[in-house]
């Protein structure tokens, strides 16, 4: 990830994961996005943000739905609680994009939180 990170050049200041929600996170006992995005913010120099974006509701396994269904599940299920993100670039990482649902959610959440720009970035794309 780091190295296509470098290649892509995008324009981030701060690493922020998809957050689980903390009822998953329990049952869970990590979360796959999180590891993702502090290994590649070590990697590429960046700081990582875990605590800005908040799942504030619990939502069903996207995968367990089909795509028509994805938008509406997600739909208000995040929100920047913070303002540490205003103004600035922001590098949202999750380990798989399927849809796009879940990163359209959180990044609408970042933007009204005050990110300037938000840029997704993922493990692996489901065809």
């Amino acid at each position: 990830m780091a190295e296509c990170w470098q290649r892509a050049s995008l324009p981030a200041e701060i690493v922020v994961p998809v957050p689980l929600h903390p009822s998953r996170l329990r049952g869970r006992g990590y979360n796959q996005a999180a590891l993702l995005a502090w290994a590649l913010s070590r990697r590429i120099g960046l700081p990582m943000d875990e605590e800005s974006l908040c799942r504030v509701r619990a939502t069903l396994p996207q995968m367990r739905l089909p795509a028509a269904d994805r938008r509406r599940n997600v739909e208000d299920a995040f929100r920047c609680t913070t303002d540490r993100l205003s103004g600035r670039q922001v590098l949202l990482v999750d380990d798989v994009c399927t849809t796009g649902a879940t990163l359209e959610a959180c990044a609408d959440a970042l933007r009204k939180g005050g990110a300037r720009s938000v840029w997704a970035f993922t493990l692996a794309r489901a065809f």
